[in-house]
């Protein structure tokens, strides 16, 4: 699917397939615990075995032409089978169509990016290198100085090779490692996911080094972000969608080139042989052809881009998630059984790919997870997981129509194996259903938060919302009500903070996590909304073991959410946090929204464009091409200066100088 069909279309295609899930049955509901089962035995029938990789390419070419034989039987007993049984078809979509507790000061002040884990960088538009901010807008790369006290324009260079023609091209994320920037994005017009390097010195110069290619399929997510940093090492998903279409599936493989003028795609090499591709011991029941998820790690810490990358075959519908030592994909395939009066039912699989380069391991599941906050690798040696019954997955926007049950998987990570169990009933804990269809979930400290909220469409009127809190050891249910819809869940150090719309109005609610959750005062911004959807559109900075600063892009009222992606924000609204109490300290707001600058790439701000920016003791509020600087006091913020950083506008200024 290309991200340059209009906005309208993706819209309607959101709304229409909302609709469609909230509507349609799960065959069974998510498995719920199961008493009459001892754990002990349970967990000692399992085989400890990880999954097995092919011996050989002959082996996996053989794998395909089985597979491949069996689509076409199935296809014809199909055929046979429509002639005598009438079908009444639902309309189904094709799925192909806070870890830690609390981060300390330290932490805060080395990273600008909302991450979900600790220690694992995600890509973005805004980083840190020493005493520079590189930002990345709208197919460029640009670096402002704020070291000795400055607020000002460095350089400015494309974020792509020079002399190649960008139009079809989507530069999303940016990672920086060392004096190295990374960009990563997608290239329709090339081929697949695209990574372009720069040298950044310590004066804020860019200079472009390299371009690779990885073959593979769109990676775009409405929610989740394609590439994380651990160290030095950049970590890609990357799924490959291998269709029945009869052809050679090893032809799509992940393969590398770099990239030069009158490159040609005979300089593709892959980087995954037979061995380093893995499958469960069950057959895996696809409808719509297999899809290679794909984890690829490069190390940014040599000027050669090395990579090296590790893949299972599984089914096309997914959710991904890294933390500190492993990449989990949780994959998904919808199909019709004329057995059961032809009510789609999900066949799913849980992979579990460390990054230390062992053997991947699974795990049979039931439903679907949301988002990558539906995850939660817990110090206690458990993965947790929030599952939906309907659901396939998080490309594109599939995680805006997630429905259904709702269950809270947990199981320790050594229980993976090779595939061949599923999961006992009992790791399911059936948990309670909201009313609504755009879901959010997020693991912050012991606790499990979700609810419902108005996500891409126009805020709505809700004046009250479940807010439901469950304590992921013991499973302790809390519904708690709130004034409001739930369109973003934070950590707010060990607490939490819900924000979400009534009508005109947008509301930050603070969520004690003790051993009784508790929603606290509500503070109510009038005639506003959300800026940004995105989760790195929000910082919390604490000051102290109750205290802090937050701050969030907001917006008019009323816009609903998908202008985003062509509407800048107003303003990054700023809230001092006090024991659970909040006061707004101001607002620092955006006064160019022009965006006239010869775009050539990435024209539409699909991550965003508006952060507030926390380095060291000094506030920022990033606000498309501009940049304000804000003086804290207590109780107020107030504008220092402000930078317009466009290279346009700095050409023209200096034009101007001489």
């Amino acid at each position: 699917m290309n991200k340059t069909f209009s906005i309208t279309t993706a819209i309607l295609v959101i709304a229409a397939s909302v609709f469609i899930f909230s509507n349609s049955s799960f065959n069974g509901s998510v498995a719920v615990a199961n008493t009459e089962v001892d754990p002990a035995v349970a967990e000692l029938a399992k085989p400890k075995r990880a999954m097995r990789a092919f011996s050989s390419e002959q082996e996996l070419k053989d794998y395909f032409r089985v597979l491949e034989e069996k689509r076409k039987r199935d296809s014809e007993r199909r055929a046979e089978q429509s002639k005598s049984v009438s079908t009444n078809s639902s309309g189904l979509a094709s799925p192909m169509a806070s870890a830690d507790a609390e981060k300390s000061a330290k932490e805060a002040d080395d990273s600008v990016t909302n991450n979900q884990h600790a220690g694992v960088d995600e890509g973005g538009i805004v980083k840190l290198h020493g005493d520079h901010l590189v930002i990345l807008r709208r197919g460029r790369l640009f670096t402002v100085k704020i070291g000795d006290n400055a607020l000002k324009p460095v350089d400015a260079v494309d974020a792509f090779a020079p002399g190649v023609n960008p139009q079809s091209d989507w530069y999303d994320e940016m990672l920086v490692s060392g004096n190295t920037v990374a960009v990563i994005g997608y290239s329709y017009g090339r081929g697949g996911t695209e990574v372009n390097l720069f040298d950044i010195d310590e004066l804020g110069g860019l200079d472009y080094r390299s371009t690779y290619h990885l073959r593979s399929n769109d990676y775009y997510s409405s929610r989740n972000y394609a590439s994380r940093l651990i160290g030095s090492k950049l970590i890609f998903y990357t799924p490959m969608y291998l269709g029945y279409s009869g052809g050679d599936p090893m032809k799509q493989f992940p393969a590398v080139r770099k990239w030069h003028n009158g490159a040609t795609d005979k300089e593709f090499e892959r980087i995954i042989p037979a061995t380093s591709i893995y499958r469960a011991e069950r057959p895996v029941e696809s409808s719509y052809g297999l899809a290679l998820h794909t984890v690829t790690t490069c190390d940014l810490a040599s000027r050669e881009f090395s990579c090296t990358a590790t893949g299972t075959l599984g089914a096309p519908g997914r959710v991904f998630y890294v933390s500190p030592s492993s990449v989990y994909v949780w994959t998904t395939d919808w199909q019709y059984g004329h057995r059961n009066g032809d009510k789609p039912k999900s066949n799913s699989m849980l992979y579990k790919m460390p990054l230390d380069g062992t053997a991947p391991s699974a795990v049979g599941v039931t439903g679907s997870p949301v988002d990558q906050f539906s995850f939660l690798e817990s110090a206690d040696n458990h993965l947790n997981v929030l599952v939906r019954s309907d659901g396939y997955g998080e490309q594109m926007w599939g995680s805006e129509f997630a429905a259904g049950d709702v269950a809270l998987f947990r199981m320790p990570v050594d229980s993976f194996s090779d595939g061949s169990l599923d999961a006992p009933g009992y790791r399911y804990q059936e948990l309670p259903k909201p009313e609504g269809y755009t879901f959010q979930n997020r693991f912050v400290g012991d606790y499990l938060l979700y609810g419902t909220g108005s996500g891409w469409g126009r805020p709505e009127q809700k004046d009250a919302a479940n807010l439901y809190a469950v304590n992921w050891a013991n499973g302790e249910v809390n519904n708690l009500r709130l004034k409001h819809g739930v369109d973003r869940i934070e950590q707010m150090g060990k607490d939490a903070v819900v924000v979400g719309t009534n009508g005109n109005d947008l509301y930050f609610s603070p969520v004690r996590l003790g051993e009784t959750p508790e929603v606290k005062e509500s503070y109510a911004r009038k005639n506003a909304s959300q800026g940004e959807l995105r989760s790195h559109g929000f910082f919390y900075k604490p000051d102290g073991r109750d205290s802090g600063l937050l701050g969030l892009p907001i917006a008019r009222e009323g816009r609903a959410g998908y202008r985003h992606l062509v509407e800048g924000s107003a303003a990054i609204l700023f809230l001092r946090n006090e024991s659970l109490s909040f006061d707004e300290i101001g607002e620092m707001e955006a006064k160019n929204f022009s965006n006239n600058d010869g775009c050539r790439a990435s024209c539409v701000d699909w991550y965003g464009n508006a952060r507030p920016l926390f380095v060291k003791n000094r506030v920022f509020a990033l606000l498309g091409y501009e940049i304000v600087e804000g003086n804290v006091s207590r109780d107020r913020i107030q504008e220092l200066r402000r930078i317009n950083y466009s290279a346009r506008v700095n050409a023209k200024r200096s034009a101007d100088e001489e």
